[in-house]
């Protein structure tokens, strides 16, 4: 049997509007293959929760995580080892807006489950990479393909055949990163802010939102713009809009229930 061991706890927050998972295995927070398929598990948990309006990935280590069990791989049938990268882009599919709350490492897998969320906050002391090179692998979870969209292509290259380590400073630079504190309790604050006014906004306006940028930034401009006029005409119709727009006309803040 694969090796096991961990967890990823899940967690409510502001009146149960934010889910929290978080990575629970040591200070170095190692992902096991249990943790992987747990993951899944808590997003489709996650997504059918209606009351739940933005989702936080974290850890409670030292690090976020230094990386996924390596010596599991080889316990594991090829085969199988495509369902393991499913499990761990979960917040990409999720229809909630996720964030990413990174302190310390960020290798292998867990930069992968990072690279899945949609905004990313992290503390100075970060580092990212993707290490697989060393091991004669290459990433298996999106890594690849996701670095590359969000650094470009030759600085993805260099990284991932080099294994060489993307800094806070460089990831932040880069746009990997949207926002850098100066520790974990600063990132912690941050992290709430943030959420406080994520929930604030139209679940059906963030879902939208999410799906127009994913779903476009991979096709030609003009697919891009055509699916976000339809969106834009959709929302039209939406009891949040029709909230929106009055609220704005009687100088008070909307209550936006999704619908």
């Amino acid at each position: 049997m694969p090796t096991t061991g961990g967890d990823v706890l899940l967690d409510h927050g502001h009146d149960g509007q934010v889910a929290y998972l978080t990575l629970s295995h040591g200070g170095y927070t190692v992902v096991t293959m249990e943790m992987r398929a747990k993951m899944a598990q808590r997003f489709a948990e996650i997504d059918r929760d209606e009351h739940v309006r933005a989702v936080v990935v974290r850890s409670d280590g030292k690090h976020f995580t230094s990386g996924g069990d390596i010596a599991g791989f080889m316990e594991v049938d090829p085969i199988d080892l495509t369902a393991l990268g499913h499990d761990i882009t979960a917040p990409s599919r999720s229809p909630k807006p996720v964030v990413a709350a990174v302190d310390g490492y960020c290798f292998g897998v867990g930069l992968e489950l990072v690279l899945s969320c949609d905004i990313r906050l992290a503390t100075e002391r970060s580092e990212f990479a993707l290490p697989e090179i060393n091991l004669g692998m290459i990433p298996g979870s999106g890594g690849t393909q996701r670095l590359a969209r969000l650094i470009g292509l030759s600085r993805a290259k260099y990284h991932i055949l080099t294994a060489k380590r993307i800094s806070a400073a460089a990831a932040h630079d880069w746009g990997l990163i949207a926002e850098l504190h100066a520790d974990r309790e600063a990132l912690d604050g941050a992290v709430e802010a943030l959420v406080t006014k994520l929930i604030a906004f139209s679940p059906a306006a963030l879902r939208t939102a999410k799906e127009v940028l994913d779903r476009g930034v991979d096709g030609p401009l003009y697919t891009g713009i055509e699916l976000e006029r339809k969106a834009y005409a959709m929302l039209r119709g939406t009891q949040d809009f029709a909230e929106g727009v009055k609220a704005f006309g009687e100088k008070r803040k909307p209550h936006f229930t999704g619908r």
